[in-house]
C-alpha cells in the first residue's frame, strides 16, 4: 500500500442471528475469563458492547450462501445463543457485524485477542470508585460485575490509597502486595511517610509496611479490646482499622488512650461490686505479675450447694444430654438441631455446676481482693488472700524445757548442763503431778526413735506421712501440724518471667493447684484423716504435683547451680520434656527483644536458612525483632536454655527452600551464648550507640 491509497475499513451490517454459525478458525480453544452464562447476563443488562467479526460463508463455486461464521467473538456468539434458547432474544435479532473478506479467519481470531491490551487492575479500582461516586452501591457494583461485595469493598480500598502511591503503583514501582498492604491504614500523609521511608529499606515486604501503618495501635484480640468490647469502643467514637486483604483478627484499635479509659472504668465498676462483699482490700489492675499471691494465705471458700430445684433441673438436663448421646452414637455426623441442643444442655449445666462461693464473716474481715483481666479478656476475680500483716495473732508454742532445739541435726540432744533434777527431788507429795520437763524429754526421745524404726519398715505410710508434711506446708502455710521435718520449697519466678501467666504449662499448673485445695479439708488438722481415706492413685497424684512444686531450675546470675542445672538436664530427658510444644516461643518479649541483633540473625538463619537472615540483616532492631518473629513461628525454634538434650530436632529444622543445616566444622546455634539479664542492658546501649 503507497503513502497516496487510504485505508478502507471493513464493512459493517446488522445480521440476524439465525444467519450467524460458529467458525472453526476461532483460535481461543482453551476457556478462560468470565463464563458464557455470565456474559449472557451481561450483554441481557448492557446489550452487546461489541460487534462480531464475520465472514460469509461460500458454496462450492465460491458464491455467498446467505450465511456468515464468526471466527472471532465466538464467545459472544455463544452468549446470544444462550439468551436465544432462553427465549429472552429472538432468533432472527439483528447482530452488529464486521464483514471481513481478505485474508485469513484465523488470522481475524488471533489478531482480536492478541491486539486486544488488558485492562490495568489500577482502572478497574478507579471504575468501580467512579460507578460509587455516581450513586451506585457496592451490591449493585457488584451485581453488575458479577463479583462479590468483598470483592468490590477491596477495589474501592485499593482506589482509595493516596494518588502518590497509586501512581508509582501505576509505574511499577510497588506491586499490588505492598499497595494492598497500604489499605490497612486511610491516613494520606502517614502511607506517604511509611512509603518515603521504606524506599530507604532493602527490603520491602508487606507485613513490614502493615506494622509501620499500625504502630501505636491495639490489635482487636488484645485482653483489653476484649474486655471492653469492640462494639462498645466503637460507640466511644473509637476508629478501627481493617485489612480487608488479610486476617486481622478484628483489626487494630486506633484510640490506645481511649481503650485505657474505657478499661480503667469498667475495671473499677467490677472492683466496687467486688468489694461490695465486704472484703478488707481490693486491688484492681489490668494484669498483675506471676507471683504476685507469693506469701499471702489463701482461705478457701465453700461452694453454696444446690437447691432442690436446681438439683433436679440438673439431674433432667444430665438424663437429655445422655439420651440424645446414645441416640445418635452410632451416626456419622450430627443433625444441625440436635448438635444445638447439646451445646444448650451442656452451656446450661456448666452454669449449675459453676456454684458461688461462700466465706465467712471472719474472713472477709482480714482478707482481700485481686481484680484483673484474664488472657481471654474476661474478668478474674482472686478472692481470700491474706496478707502477713493482717493474720490473726498465733500463740508461739513454747520449745521443749525452755531451750531451741537444732531443726538441722537428727537426733534431739538434751542439754548437759541441765541438772538431772528428777532423780534428786524428793516426792514430799503422796498424790500425782506432772512428769519433769526433763524425763517427758527423754521419753520422748526414745519414741521418736522408735516411732522412725517403725516408719522405716513401712513405704506406704512413710509416703503418706511425707505427702502430709508437704501438703500442710504447700497448701497451708503451717509446718508445726507434722511431726515429719521435711520442708518443701516452691520458689517464685514470676515477676521475671514476661508472659509466663499465660503459657498453657503455667495455666495447667495453676488448675492443678485450685483443683488439689479445692478437694482438701479447710482445717490443717483434719488433713492427715482425709489423706487416708482416699485411695492410692489420688495420693500419687497429689505427692506428684507436690514434689513438682519444688522443682527449681533456674540459673541465676547470683547462683550458677552448676550440679542443680545438670540433674535438671537429666530429667528433662527422662520426661521428654519439649518445652516449644508445651507452648513457648521467640516472641520480642521472651526471647528476640532481650539479645544481640547478631544472635536474633543466628536464630533465623537456623530455623530458617541464610535467604531470611539475609533478608533481615540489615534491619534496625526493633524492625528485625518484629520480622524475626513472624519468621520463627511455629518452627518451634528454641534457644540452648530451652533445648532438652537427646530430643530429635533433625526433620524440621532444616527442611524447606532456601534452608541449609550448618556445614561439617561449623557452629549451630546450639553453641551461641545468650546474654543473662545482667546483659540486657549493656547491650541495648552498645546497640543503640552502634546505630
Amino acid at each position: 500500500m503507497t503513502k497516496s491509497q487510504k485505508i478502507t475499513l471493513s464493512a459493517s451490517r446488522d445480521i440476524p442471528f439465525n444467519k450467524l454459525v460458529l467458525s472453526q478458525s476461532n483460535v481461543r480453544k482453551v476457556k478462560a475469563g468470565v463464563s458464557i452464562e455470565e456474559l449472557a447476563e451481561d450483554i441481557a443488562r448492557r446489550t452487546l458492547l461489541a460487534s462480531l467479526t464475520v465472514r460469509p460463508v461460500l458454496d462450492d463455486e465460491g458464491a455467498e450462501t446467505g450465511m456468515f461464521e464468526v471466527p472471532a467473538g465466538g464467545r459472544r456468539y455463544r452468549a446470544l445463543e444462550l439468551l436465544v434458547k432462553q427465549r429472552r432474544l429472538n432468533k432472527t435479532a439483528p447482530v452488529p457485524c464486521i464483514v471481513r473478506t481478505d485474508g485469513l479467519a484465523e488470522e481475524d481470531s488471533l489478531a482480536e485477542n492478541i491486539q486486544r491490551a488488558p485492562l490495568h487492575p489500577l482502572d478497574q479500582f478507579r471504575a468501580f470508585q467512579a460507578m460509587r461516586e455516581k450513586g451506585k452501591s457496592e451490591e449493585e457494583i457488584a451485581a453488575a460485575f458479577f463479583v462479590s461485595v468483598n470483592v468490590v469493598k477491596q477495589r474501592l480500598k485499593l482506589a482509595a490509597v493516596s494518588a502518590t502511591l497509586l501512581d508509582a503503583y501505576a509505574e511499577e514501582e510497588m506491586t499490588l502486595d505492598q499497595l494492598m498492604a497500604f489499605t490497612v491504614n486511610p491516613d494520606h500523609a502517614r502511607q506517604e511517610q511509611v512509603w518515603e521511608a521504606l524506599k530507604q529499606h532493602y527490603s520491602k515486604q508487606p507485613y513490614e509496611i502493615r506494622r509501620m501503618l499500625t504502630e501505636g495501635a491495639v490489635r482487636a484480640s488484645d485482653r483489653r479490646a476484649q474486655f471492653v468490647g469492640l462494639d462498645n469502643y466503637v460507640e466511644a467514637d473509637g476508629e478501627v482499622l481493617r485489612d480487608l486483604f488479610q486476617t486481622d483478627d478484628g483489626g487494630w484499635l486506633q484510640d490506645a488512650a481511649l481503650l485505657e479509659t474505657m478499661v480503667t472504668e469498667k475495671l473499677n465498676e467490677e472492683a466496687e461490686a467486688i468489694r461490695a462483699e465486704g472484703w478488707k482490700w481490693i486491688e484492681v489492675a489490668t494484669d498483675f505479675p506471676y507471683g504476685h499471691t507469693y506469701d499471702l494465705r489463701r482461705i478457701r471458700g465453700e461452694a453454696e450447694p444446690m437447691s432442690e430445684e436446681e438439683d433436679a433441673t440438673y439431674t433432667a438436663l444430665k438424663a437429655e444430654y445422655d439420651k440424645l448421646e446414645e441416640d445418635y452414637a452410632e451416626a456419622d455426623e450430627l443433625p444441625e438441631e440436635v448438635d444445638a441442643r447439646l451445646g444448650e444442655i451442656e452451656t446450661a449445666m456448666e452454669a449449675l455446676q459453676n456454684r458461688p462461693i461462700r466465706f465467712e464473716a471472719d474472713d472477709y474481715a482480714i482478707a482481700g481482693a485481686f481484680v484483673s483481666i484474664d488472657g481471654s479478656g474476661g474478668l478474674r476475680v482472686e478472692r481470700g488472700y491474706v496478707r502477713p500483716e493482717d493474720e490473726p495473732a498465733v500463740e508461739a508454742e513454747d520449745d521443749l524445757d525452755g531451750e531451741h532445739l537444732d531443726p538441722d541435726t537428727d537426733d534431739i540432744v538434751a542439754d548437759a548442763s541441765d541438772p538431772a533434777t528428777d532423780q534428786d527431788e524428793e516426792d514430799d507429795d503422796d498424790g500425782t503431778k506432772p512428769l519433769s520437763d526433763r524425763l517427758a524429754c527423754d521419753l520422748t526421745v526414745h519414741r521418736t526413735m522408735a516411732l522412725r524404726d517403725a516408719l522405716a519398715s513401712d513405704p506406704e505410710l512413710a509416703r503418706l506421712a511425707c505427702l502430709h508434711a508437704m501438703v500442710l506446708q504447700l497448701f497451708y502455710h503451717y509446718g508445726q501440724d507434722s511431726c515429719i521435718e521435711i520442708t518443701p520449697k516452691s520458689t517464685q519466678f514470676g515477676a521475671q518471667a514476661e508472659g509466663l501467666a499465660d503459657m498453657p504449662y503455667m495455666q495447667s499448673i495453676d488448675l492443678g493447684i485450685e483443683t488439689w485445695a479445692g478437694n482438701l479439708p479447710k482445717a490443717p488438722e483434719d488433713l492427715w484423716n482425709a489423706l487416708t481415706e482416699w485411695d492410692s492413685d489420688s495420693r500419687d497424684a497429689l505427692f506428684a504435683h507436690c514434689v513438682a512444686m519444688t522443682v527449681n531450675a533456674v540459673q541465676e546470675p547470683h547462683h550458677r547451680k552448676p550440679r542443680q542445672i545438670a540433674h535438671a538436664d537429666v530429667l528433662a530427658s527422662t520426661l521428654g520434656l519439649d518445652i516449644a510444644k508445651a507452648g513457648w516461643s521467640p516472641t520480642a518479649g521472651s526471647y528476640l527483644g532481650r539479645v544481640t541483633k547478631a544472635q536474633i540473625l543466628a536464630a533465623v538463619r537456623e530455623a530458617k536458612g541464610d535467604k531470611d537472615a539475609d533478608r533481615i540483616a540489615g534491619f534496625k532492631k526493633p524492625d528485625m525483632v518484629e520480622a524475626a518473629e513472624e519468621l520463627l513461628a511455629g518452627t518451634d525454634w528454641l534457644p540452648e536454655p530451652l533445648r532438652t538434650h537427646g530430643l530429635s530436632t533433625e526433620p524440621d529444622m532444616f527442611e524447606g527452600e532456601g534452608q541449609s543445616a550448618p556445614k561439617d566444622g561449623e557452629t549451630a546455634m546450639d553453641d551461641t551464648p545468650v546474654s543473662t539479664d545482667d546483659g540486657d542492658e549493656r547491650q541495648e546501649e552498645q546497640l543503640v550507640a552502634a546505630e
